[in-house]
């Protein structure tokens, strides 16, 4: 049975056990990308890692365990990178900075690909946390937003947020399959971010004195 009790073992300190440590997520991630979270066991992430189950298990308790790991590295990354966005000046225009946010979307899922498309197409049966992630990356665009447009008494900037977050994650998802297709993947951004741009852009002239 997997031992539950020892919490502090999982997070080590010593080199070579952080290096165990993040060479299962490694594994299991490439795993999980090529097999399917349902259909990798941890027997199959200790065997692919070259070490013993019980080795596995001094350092994460299930697998479900090990997918939470693995989203929530994945996210941070994703919340660290447009965090970032928010430091930029509001003197960039709403496309440009759609178009950022677009490709900085599309190069964090390009990174971790077979992952996400993991995490996904299993979001029915696991605890991805994605849902919860939402709500967080949601608040972060509408700062951002807020910091592009000024004050929003008069717009619902909480929609205008759940827009851009849903076709920017369509659009990135979508941009990432599309080029097997020979679509051009920046294209696909540029174009998108030019819809966005226009519809954010005038809301902003609208909201400017005459």
């Amino acid at each position: 049975m997997p031992p539950h009790a020892d919490k502090q073992r999982k997070r080590p300190k010593q080199d070579r056990a952080k290096e165990t440590r993040a060479r299962i997520l490694a594994v299991a991630a490439q795993l999980f990308g090529s097999r399917g979270i349902s259909n990798t066991s941890t027997n199959r992430i200790a065997a692919e890692a070259n070490m013993s189950i019980g080795t596995l298990y001094r350092y994460f308790s299930d697998r479900d365990e090990i997918v939470k790991e693995l989203t929530d590295g994945l996210f941070l990354q994703v919340e660290d990178r447009y965090s970032r966005l928010i430091g930029i000046g509001p003197d960039r225009s709403p496309r440009d900075a759609v178009a950022e946010v677009l490709h900085t979307a599309v190069e964090i899922l390009v990174t971790n690909g077979p992952l996400v498309r993991a995490l996904v197409a299993d979001l029915h049966f696991y605890g991805s946390g994605i849902p919860e992630f939402e709500p967080r990356l949601r608040m972060i665009i509408k700062l951002y937003l807020i910091q592009l447009l000024g004050p929003t008494i008069d717009i619902d900037i909480d929609t205008m947020a759940l827009v851009v977050l849903n076709a920017g994650f369509a659009t990135a998802l979508r941009s990432v399959e599309m080029e097997n297709e020979g679509i051009d993947r920046n294209a696909l951004i540029e174009h998108t971010a030019d819809m966005i741009g226009a519809w954010l852009g005038s809301v902003a002239d609208r909201r400017r004195p005459a």
